[in-house]
């Protein structure tokens, strides 16, 4: 039977654990009074035997009396208070102890740290649940001015009179089942419409009280109808705050108001079919995590009152006493135990999602509140190890076979290097950056991380580390069986220009694989991979988000494979695989050009990322850590122009000076603003307050081991002199891989540190915009 310690911290909400009962602690205390309570081994004056044996039946025999027979312990022997030191404060509880334990601390020290712990426990409840409680109200207005909206539209689209002012007056509450609307009707012949002020003035004043702002009030109108009328139009306020699966729909809008129609009087002044479908979105959107809120609240109420039962049953057993009973009786007429707003709510939730978002059919409402997570299949476990085996009975064979043909010797090395290597070790780069985050999905996985939360995944399509193993592991074996077919076309006399067209193949298959649109192989996942790359090459045209900077950052230390994809798009474009002249694609003044711009363009799209960021926030620190990227641009450019001109010493100069800034810059940052290490006030010496990981020496092994590949890169600096290109690319190739599993050990810290910052902030549910703005009362 697993513990009720270990259960609490598997089932626990990771942002919320500080706000849960202290069961560790609580645990400790009643061991001390377990420890005190003992009583000291008897000395044996007839000989060193230790105790009597007839000692575990008195012992049985004190416990039965104590249960059944001694019913004078069964009095309350505490009397658990609720006071409130001032008025308007929210009560607090208070155990006083009977005479019986007057004259021992190790009950006094128990019973406040439970005191403490109730009322801690009892304020969050308070302060989440009236979180929730106003969310909901404010959705239920929102919700309202839709249904009303829609409504109006719709009966002006079928050219009927609008509906009395007194809908949009008539009082609501959330608990009361709101009207129907034509939610489920279709919205196919809404278009943008003017408001005639003379027929609809008290059906806009309906909606104005609900929060629909208007623009050119009648006074003020511009337009006319054809019979001389004026028109007013709506708007609907949509924040640029908003999620990022609403990025893309935000942007359309932008662009229809302001280049499909610019001879408007303004954007936004009219109110368009795809603006109500998309404050629908978000209103649906505000639904789910209000569900989900009010889930979390419902676990963190049942996980501690069965945590309070578990611990006094526990000092019961310890201190032979019937404690439990009496202060169980507090803790479930407390308010985080006896409160039924939570569940209330969860049920207008359900009955309200199900009447206006999925056409009163119940199962397809859960399915949008309650999405289930997939279960870990035992297949994917097996077909990992299937392909690993395969990967590496494969590569065995192509070592073997490379040996044996001298693929890699100085006569042939031309040809291999310049079509076959670049695709294979781009692959390879790829694979292992695969590999070291399924490594990290799974220790954050293990540390109780929630990195779905974090980037904003949906928990039913995101990535599990099995799935990345075998995307990983799948990759490899198709890669390196394309290498073994390689080597056995051209031992087998095969024309060398058709049989060096097999990693261009296999390139354009992975890269038809990515974009397929059928639901096979992770298509969520592929899609998101395209959206985020979409983003990130449009900075600082997107509003950047977590997973955006995230995947950027995974860019910058990927240099050498995006150049490997210029040079094979090179190569292939211009058919030098066919003709065998590879010069083309490795001189000129375009292939220098080139290089620079390959180099450069992943911190150039992480310093636009940090300036949007500055943009949107104002945040100094934004621009700082922009200056990073920019120096890493400018170490990069010049160790370029110094691998072109080895033997001038002042570029030898300027390349170790530019290195070694944009190294020490890159480290302060890793530490300081990623990791959150190098705290001079920390409990943990140069650490942070929180950690994960229980063993402190593996963060100081970690600070050491990014310190030495980071300075790896500056092995790139020297000229490889006496080396062949071979040789020269094995150590490009070994460098590159060494940043990738820089990479992916930064990775693990750096959710670490956002996670505890949403611990710190109690964050555990996303906030989504809504799509109406509350107007202010006096105006």
């Amino acid at each position: 039977m697993v513990k009720f310690s270990k259960e609490l911290e598997a089932q626990l909400i990771p942002e919320w654990k500080d706000a849960f009962v202290n069961y560790r602690e609580l645990k400790k205390k009643i061991k001390k009074i377990k420890l005190s309570r003992s009583p000291k081994k008897p000395l044996d004056v007839e000989g060193d035997f230790g105790l009597s044996i007839f000692d575990p039946i008195r012992f049985f025999a004190k416990n039965i009396y104590d249960k059944f027979g001694n019913t004078d312990k069964k009095t309350d022997i505490i009397q658990v208070r609720s006071k409130s030191m001032e008025q308007g404060e929210d009560e607090v509880y208070e155990t006083e102890l009977s005479q019986l334990f007057s004259e021992e601390d190790g009950l006094r020290i128990f019973f406040s740290l439970l005191d403490e712990e109730l009322n801690k426990v009892n304020q969050f409840y308070k302060v989440r649940e009236s979180e929730v409680v106003e969310k909901a109200a404010q959705l239920n207005n929102q919700l309202q001015i839709l249904v009303d909206l829609k409504q109006f539209l719709s009966d002006r689209g079928r050219k009927k009179s609008p509906p009395s002012p007194t809908a949009g007056n008539s009082p609501r509450s959330w608990s009361s089942p709101l009207r129907t609307s034509s939610f489920s009707q279709s919205s196919t012949e809404l278009s943008e419409i003017a408001i005639d002020s003379s027929e609809t003035g008290e059906m806009m004043a309906a909606l104005e009280k609900n929060g629909v702002n208007f623009f050119n009030a009648a006074s003020t109108t511009r337009t006319k109808t054809k019979n001389g009328k004026p028109k007013v139009a709506m708007k609907i306020d949509i924040p640029a705050a908003t999620p990022t699966r609403s990025i893309s729909a935000f942007t359309s809008l932008l662009w229809e108001d302001l280049v499909k129609n610019p001879k408007k009087e303004g954007p936004g002044e009219t109110i368009s079919r795809k603006k109500v479908q998309f404050a629908e979105k978000m209103i649906r959107t505000a639904f789910v995590e209000l569900y989900r809120s009010l889930g979390l609240l419902q676990t963190y109420s049942s996980l501690n009152k069965k945590a309070f039962t578990k611990i006094l049953k526990k000092f019961d057993k310890v201190a032979n006493q019937n404690a439990s009973e009496s202060y169980l009786k507090v803790v479930k007429g407390s308010h985080f135990s006896s409160s039924d707003k939570v569940v209330r709510l969860m049920d207008d939730v359900e009955s309200i999602f199900t009447k206006h978002f999925a056409n009163n059919d119940r199962k397809k409402a859960m399915k949008f509140l309650k999405p289930q997570q997939q279960k870990a299949s035992h297949m994917v476990t097996f077909f990992v190890g299937l392909f690993t085996g395969c990967f590496v009975s494969l590569f065995t064979i192509y070592a073997i076979l490379a040996h044996l043909s001298g693929i890699f010797s100085p006569s042939s090395e031309a040809d291999y290097m310049e079509t076959v290597y670049p695709v294979f070790s781009m692959f390879a780069l790829l694979s292992l950056h695969l590999f070291m985050y399924g490594c990290n999905l799974f220790m954050w996985k293990n540390k109780r991380i929630n990195y779905n939360f974090i980037f904003e995944f949906s928990p039913s399509t995101a990535l599990k580390y099995r799935d990345a193993f075998l995307i990983c592991t799948t990759f490899m074996t198709v890669v390196v069986g394309a290498m073994v077919v390689h080597l056995l076309l051209r031992a087998s006399g095969f024309s060398p220009s058709r049989v060096d067209a097999i990693p261009g193949i296999l390139l354009l298959f992975f890269f038809a694989l990515l974009i397929c649109p059928l639901d096979i192989f992770y298509r969520p996942t592929r899609y998101c991979f395209i959206r985020v790359i979409r983003n990130i090459v449009l900075s600082p045209f997107y509003k950047v988000v977590l997973v955006d900077f995230f995947m950027a950052d995974q860019l910058t230390s990927q240099i050498l494979l995006l150049r490997h994809i210029e040079s094979t798009a090179c190569h292939f474009l211009v058919g030098s695989f066919r003709t065998r002249e590879y010069s083309t694609c490795r001189s000129g003044k375009i292939y220098m050009e080139l290089a620079y711009v390959i180099s450069f363009l992943p911190y150039y799209w992480r310093a636009m990322q940090c300036a949007r960021r500055w943009f949107d926030e104002c945040d100094v620190n934004h621009l700082a850590n922009m200056g990073k990227y920019v120096s890493a641009m400018v170490a990069a450019g010049a160790r370029l122009t110094y691998n072109r001109q080895q033997d001038d010493h002042l570029w030898f100069a300027i390349v170790v000076v530019t290195s070694a800034v944009a190294t020490i810059y890159q480290l302060y940052w890793d530490f300081v603003k990623d990791w959150g290490f190098l705290n001079r006030h920390s409990k943990n010496f140069l650490l942070r307050d929180n950690l994960i990981l229980k063993n402190k020496s593996i963060y100081y092994v970690s600070i050491g081991l990014n310190v030495v590949l980071r300075v790896a890169w500056l092995q790139t600096v020297f000229p490889f002199k006496g080396r062949s290109d071979i040789e020269k690319r094995m150590l490009e190739f070994f460098l590159a891989s060494l940043e990738v599993i820089r990479r992916g050990h930064w990775n693990f810290y750096r959710l670490e540190n956002e996670h505890l910052n949403n611990v710190g902030k109690y964050r555990a549910v996303k906030e989504v915009p809504l799509p109406f703005h509350e107007m202010d009362s006096d105006g």
